[in-house]
């Protein structure tokens, strides 16, 4: 069963790439999957099956499942998109090809 509560993300871009950390504390770094799906890349945790659940009388944070899904474009180079678990955060680091970065635009707010 997916959590209510998702993992957040932060996302920054850097000269060369877009990263995404996963704020996940107290998961099992072998419990994650990411992978790429034709133009989406999706990040899931799911925890080792059959764990005894203590008798919550305050729960305000999960270590359950989750899954996130983020939309990628043909600029990102998913044959080196690479993810390292440490300190409770995944960091997913996708490599920009160069030449094909997105175009910004600036919209005007009315």
């Amino acid at each position: 069963m997916q959590s209510i509560c998702r993992a957040p993300v932060n996302i920054y871009k850097t000269e060369n790439s877009f990263e995404i950390m996963v704020f996940a504390p107290g998961r099992v770094k072998e419990n994650f999957n990411v992978k790429t799906q034709g133009s989406e890349l999706v990040v899931s945790y799911k925890p080792q099956e059959g764990l005894q659940s203590p008798e919550w009388l305050k729960k305000e944070y999960s270590r359950g499942a989750f899954e996130r899904t983020f939309t990628i474009d043909d600029s990102i180079d998913t044959n080196n998109i690479r993810a390292n678990y440490v300190d409770g955060v995944l960091q997913i680091s996708l490599p920009v090809i160069p030449g094909r970065e997105t175009p910004q635009q600036d919209i005007p707010v009315n």
